[in-house]
């Protein structure tokens, strides 16, 4: 009774944060993608005796040779048929048309109040964007006090750039209410398209009457959002200032292409993922932003993603709202290892890493405001959502403001200096690749804050005189608490040599000298280092509750620098 207790609780948070498919790939029921070597007959080649799949279509690329294929009922299983055609010499890759969707939005019910800021624009709810300028009391919905300065630091970027329409932003998404009175001034119009005839493709790129963008979902030139996410990401990106409405973006001119792939229902297929990549890169832009994710890895995605780096194009993605390491889960497609690929974490206005996020002390670039955020959705409207789709934009805006700076620059080196000037804070030093948050203007301006980590070179092993563990297996409602003391050290850390402790429920907790919580952690895990301590002191405290009882941990050895 208990375990389903505990299995409805993880379920009810995996719902509420919008999960994105790291336990279990969504797929297409009975679809395969497949790539062929060099120049082929696909119906020849698919039709072969034996195959026991059948061509469906063929995805329109700028580089062609991917098909959809059907897995013949009755035949094979989806698996089993996939494994088949890997291993025919003309296949590249056989993969599933993997499932993506956005992170459902945790929306907040409060009621707007006025604020008054200095300089501000004079867009009337500027004052509740805590993510552009945290006040310390100007969070949507917040329940307790933020921290002020917790921000992308966006305000201060503007005394140098607030963008440009030159700067050509692609909302891989749900769409964008192009039609909204606080985006359709930054919205692209492809004028061939709007000035030519209707139902031709005037403009000769092979999409027809692409306007200000393309719906891969429905096969149309309309990408109108009917869901709201794609709009809340692009009023982030560039709502317009000053104009007397609603909110303003992180820049004031952008140009914003809509580039529609998941459904009003929010969801869409590598196929179209795929599709949608392709159509932004023909299109040059400067930028991609990506708040979409789920499936398993995909080397179609991968090859559409490489092709924009290729290009010189960024790919902002976001990391995912499943609480859980990319480094040992990863989330697609932020987790692609490719140069243009940057992975954005959540954070909260009070300066903490969101619950609900995604986080990778190798995988995930940075962290960025993404809890209670104001934007712009559907039908001209506003709305609170929460989500690392959300942090996305704000990374996305800010890297426009750069290009609009100082003009494209070579991907890798964005992604380093993104990172080498997020602010440092302790909460993302184990979380993100840089330890940091956004901060525009040190972007702009390339400043980079001291870092004040040890000298990694310096780390000495210590073996304790009395190694510290639970029984194996451990006791119910147990709590076991060690303080450890090297004389003369100036920084420690704790080295865990095993713990294997039931995950979500008993936990380790490392301690500061001052008994300030440095990080919990649970679950299994070997030869673990925790953060770094300043000081001689370190205290380990480990907790259980009243069932499940797992082996328990062992500490021997701790790290110091003298």
């Amino acid at each position: 009774m208990r375990k389903s207790l505990k299995f409805g609780l993880l379920l009810g948070q995996f719902v509420a944060f919008g999960a994105w498919a790291s336990v279990g790939a969504e797929r297409v029921p009975g679809e395969l993608l497949v790539k062929l070597k060099g120049e082929k007959s696909a119906q020849q080649f698919f039709a072969q005796k034996g195959l026991a799949v059948s061509l469906k279509r063929q995805v329109k690329l700028s580089y062609g040779g991917l098909f959809v294929v059907k897995v013949n009922a009755g035949d094979k299983s989806l698996e089993s048929a996939m494994n088949d055609l890997k291993n025919l010499p003309e296949v590249e890759f056989a993969e599933p048309n993997f499932i993506y969707r956005v992170g459902a939005p945790m929306t907040a019910n409060y009621t707007p109040r006025a604020l008054s800021i200095n300089d501000a624009p004079n867009d009337p709810r500027f004052g509740e964007l805590w993510g552009i300028l945290n006040t310390g009391s100007n969070e949507p919905g917040g329940t307790s006090r933020g921290t002020s300065g917790a921000d992308s630091n966006a305000t201060r970027a503007w005394e140098l750039t607030k963008g440009s329409k030159d700067v050509k932003i692609a909302i891989i998404d749900t769409g964008i209410d192009y039609n909204h009175s606080d985006l359709k001034e930054n919205i692209w119009t492809n004028q061939a398209e709007l000035n030519g005839k209707p139902g031709v493709d005037d403009d000769g790129n092979g999409f027809v009457d692409d306007v200000h963008g393309y719906d891969f979902a429905n096969n149309d030139g309309d990408p109108l959002d009917g869901h709201g996410h794609g709009s809340h990401c692009a009023g982030t990106i560039a709502a317009v200032h000053d104009n007397g409405v609603g909110v303003a973006g992180v820049m004031s001119e952008a140009t914003l292409v809509a580039v529609k792939f998941l459904s009003d229902a929010g969801s869409g297929t590598t196929e179209d993922a795929v599709r949608a990549i392709d159509y932004a890169t023909g299109l040059n832009v400067d930028i991609m932003s990506n708040s979409w994710g789920g499936g398993g890895f995909s080397q179609a995605l991968k090859d559409a993603i490489t092709r924009a780096q290729d290009k010189g194009i960024l790919f902002v993605a976001a990391a995912g709202n499943s609480s859980t390491d990319n480094d040992t889960t990863p989330h697609y497609p932020s987790s692609y290892d490719v140069s243009n690929v940057i992975s954005v974490a959540a954070h909260t206005a009070q300066d903490s890493l969101a619950s609900f996020s995604c986080y990778g002390r190798r995988s995930v670039h940075v962290a960025a405001p993404g809890h209670n955020i104001l934007s712009t959705v559907k039908n001209n409207g506003y709305a609170v959502y929460s989500g690392t789709s959300m942090a996305t934009p704000h990374v996305s805006g800010a890297l426009g403001l750069l290009v609009a700076k100082e003009g494209r620059l070579p991907v890798a080196e964005v992604r380093e200096r993104l990172m080498a000037t997020s602010e440092p804070i302790r909460a993302y030093r184990r979380k993100t690749v840089s330890g940091g948050r956004l901060n525009a203007y040190n972007l702009l301006t390339n400043t980079r804050p001291t870092r004040n980590e040890p000298d990694p070179s310096l780390w000495e092993t210590v073996r304790l005189s009395e190694k510290f563990e639970s029984a194996h297996p451990y006791a119910d409602g147990q709590t076991l608490s060690r303080e450890i003391h090297v004389e003369g050290a100036r920084f420690i850390r704790v080295k865990v040599a095993r713990y294997d402790l039931e995950a979500g429920y008993d936990f380790m907790k490392i301690r500061n000298q001052a008994r300030a919580e440095i990080e919990s952690f649970s679950g299994v895990g070997t030869a673990y280092v925790t953060d770094y301590m300043e000081g001689d002191t370190a205290v380990v405290e480990f907790t259980s509750d009243s069932s499940v009882n797992k082996w328990g941990f062992l500490i021997e050895e701790v790290e110091v620098i003298r």
